[in-house]
């Protein structure tokens, strides 16, 4: 079983998307601010900046200038900015699907 590596980038990326994500109602209680799309896009972004992590918390640095606890900090967040650029191109077709099944949860709803 394999766990998540939790890093700076990736949890202020939790808390901001937490926050951001906190449903705005008006007087009638409907959501002022819901955008499937853009939750899709996050959630691939998401999934990839942990893909990332993964991938790349076996590598060793080394040199003068590599290594330390610096530059472990630092690739989390290079990580993070991996998973948003790669997300906003073609991406892997993740938000795609998770559009759609949020799409199709919203039409099942009475």
């Amino acid at each position: 079983m394999s766990t998540l590596v939790a890093s700076p980038a990736i949890n202020s990326y939790a808390i901001e998307q937490a926050q951001a994500s906190r449903i705005q109602l008006d007087k009638f209680g409907q959501s002022k601010h819901s955008n499937p799309r853009k939750t899709a896009e996050d959630f691939e972004a998401f999934f990839l900046t942990q893909m990332f992590e993964v991938m790349s918390a076996g590598v060793k640095t080394d040199g003068p200038m590599g290594g330390g606890q610096a530059e472990s900090k630092w690739r989390s967040f290079l990580n993070d900015e991996y998973g948003r650029a790669m997300s906003k191109g073609r991406g892997l077709g993740i938000a795609d699907m998770v559009y759609d099944q949020m799409i199709k949860m919203q039409e099942a709803q009475p």
